[in-house]
């Protein structure tokens, strides 16, 4: 009877204290190591999944196993979350048409490419799809590594990519749903497809408007009378307790209303960044009235006595260094401060290692090198690895394009025209003496004579436009940046095989599209990164060695 009403508290034996101990160990070095040398830290935590679970040495049990996938899971939401919460939204829609047509590139063509399998595997059109969003996903964990190692986050070329692999993910995730609706079914069905995706829009639009028609203005109220507020309202712990219950809030809600809690997710972390941008709108407005109260304040003081006057400036500047304290500790109170004391440690140390071994706990690695598999998905890790380095096409520029073929076909009447003029100005001599010395006298002569040279070259530097010159790193940066996949593609294909989408409800082992979709996954995710460093620090000597005005990325690196 105790049994059933409590569970008995059992002292763990060492053996299993030292598995876990080293198994946590184990993680996080590979993860720091690889992350150093390859930017892709993933792909160790990966492997030690596959070593210490169920397609290895069998360390742990599957009792083990389940709990640590659960764990891992949302080590996954707060990866998403905190990707909305880095989320610039002045960024993101200063270049929106540029990342959004990264975007659709970077899902378009590899779901088009992933088609092939059907001749490649003998695949089915279901199968197929459920490949290709397992692929279309852009990794970005591994994005924000890279960017951030190679110190690329706050240049323009760093923010098309972000924003791109973000747009990236969130169909991923809307996919995830799409997947998980579809389960073995062995043809489309148009409401599990379409449902999820006008779910997602609807959840996304109406927390859109319920932001902008009804908790805008009331946070715009509420910030006018923050002054009345009772002290812990600014505190960093009530700002993680609101900023927790929003994320559950809106992942509960969108999974029960059918959509991706991944996605939910991710909108959490956008509204929390939306909320910060408010405030900061707020804090900026008292701080331009300041000059004015500053200046009524000494005008006041030169028309008391000295005594007072300095009284009154030491008791005003008292409250005055109080007040900026309290704002200074309202300010610094923000979702990525939060983040960053609260849940970065956990999130990376614990449950986001503990994700990646779970997704190797479903990697069948022994059935992974026979030489049929291995072919077919280097073949298919080539094909989706275009499919994402096409995306770099959209930064190319040529310096032989049309408009400035036509601006130098324009030029030469111009300029033929300009030297025809020129000379038949000279035949008045007086009336051009008589209105130098009219302007003579209204001004300078050194202007005079400086602006006609200046109004000549004008119109020469607008119709010649210089060639530029024909950089290929920025386009083969955000390219190659794009080709790696990560964990939203492990989670796709994971949820696809469970599902008996790839296997067709066969239970005779890993089907044979789930082993070419990781050997896809795992390739991309490797090589995708290593391709980037080496490019980024060929991209770093060379503006080493040049002069500032010469950088390899033009633009792009601004």
């Amino acid at each position: 009877m105790a049994s059933d009403a409590a569970f008995a508290y059992h002292e763990p034996s060492i053996k299993t204290v030292l598995n876990y101990t080293g198994f946590l160990l184990v993680l996080n070095i590979a993860n720091t190591c690889l992350d150093k040398l390859l930017y892709c830290g993933l792909i160790g935590q990966l492997f030690i999944g596959v070593l210490w679970g169920t397609p290895g040495a069998k360390w742990l049990d599957r009792e083990t196993e389940t709990v640590i996938q659960q764990i891992g899971y949302l080590g996954l939401i707060l990866l998403i979350y905190e990707g909305g919460l880095s989320t610039s939204i002045k960024a993101l829609k200063a270049n929106i048409l540029l990342s959004t047509a990264v975007a659709l590139t970077g899902v378009c063509a590899p779901m088009g490419l992933t088609f092939i399998l059907m001749e490649l595997v003998s695949a089915t059109p279901i199968q197929a799809f459920s490949a290709g969003a397992a692929l279309s996903a852009t990794s970005l964990g591994t994005t924000f590594t890279i960017l951030s190692t190679t110190q690329l986050t706050t240049t323009r070329l760093g923010t098309v990519t972000t924003s791109a692999a973000m747009l990236d993910d969130v169909v991923g995730l809307v996919m995830v749903q799409i997947i998980s609706n579809l389960g073995g079914n062995s043809s489309f069905d148009a409401v599990t497809v379409i449902r999820p995706v006008f779910v997602s829009l609807g959840f996304a639009v109406g927390l859109l408007l319920l932001c902008a028609y009804c908790l805008g203005p009331a946070l715009k109220i509420l910030l006018k009378y923050s002054h009345r507020l009772p002290d812990f309202a600014g505190t960093a712990q009530f700002a993680f307790l609101a900023q927790t219950c929003v994320l559950v809030g809106i992942v509960a809600g969108a999974t029960y209303a059918g959509t991706s809690s991944l996605f939910a997710a991710y909108l959490a972390g956008v509204i929390v960044s939306w909320f910060d941008g408010l405030v900061a709108e707020s804090k900026i407005q008292p701080t331009a009235l300041e000059p004015a109260v500053t200046q009524a304040d000494s005008t006041s003081t030169q028309r008391t006595p000295a005594r007072r006057s300095s009284r009154d400036a030491n008791d005003h500047s008292d409250q005055s260094d109080l007040r900026t304290e309290q704002t200074e500790s309202h300010q610094h109170v923000t979702g990525e401060m939060i983040y960053e004391r609260y849940y970065k440690e956990p999130t990376n140390r614990i449950l986001l290692p503990l994700f990646f071994a779970s997704i190797g706990f479903a990697i069948p690695i022994t059935k992974m090198f026979s030489g049929q598999i291995v072919w077919r998905g280097v073949i298919y890790a080539i094909l989706m690895g275009i499919g994402k380095i096409i995306t770099g096409l959209w930064l190319v520029r040529f310096s032989s394009n049309p408009l400035a073929g036509l601006v130098s076909m324009l030029q030469r009447p111009l300029t033929y025209a300009h030297s025809c003029v020129k000379p038949r100005s000279h035949k008045h001599p007086r009336k051009a003496k008589a209105k130098a010395q009219g302007n003579a006298r209204r001004s300078n002569p050194q202007p005079n004579q400086t602006s006609p040279q200046t109004n000549e070259t004008a119109p020469r530097s607008q119709l010649s436009l210089p060639p530029k010159p024909k950089s290929l790193y920025p386009p083969s940066i955000l390219g190659l940046a794009m080709v790696a996949r990560g964990e939203v593609g492990y989670l796709i294909a994971s949820i696809a095989e469970s599902q008996g989408i790839f296997s067709n409800g066969s239970s005779e082992g890993p089907s044979e599209i789930y082993l070419v979709a990781i050997w896809a996954i795992s390739l991309c995710t490797l090589i995708g990164p290593i391709l980037v460093g080496t490019l980024v620090k060929r991209v770093k000597k060379l503006q080493m060695s040049r002069d500032r005005g010469s950088d390899p990325l033009g633009v792009w690196g601004m």
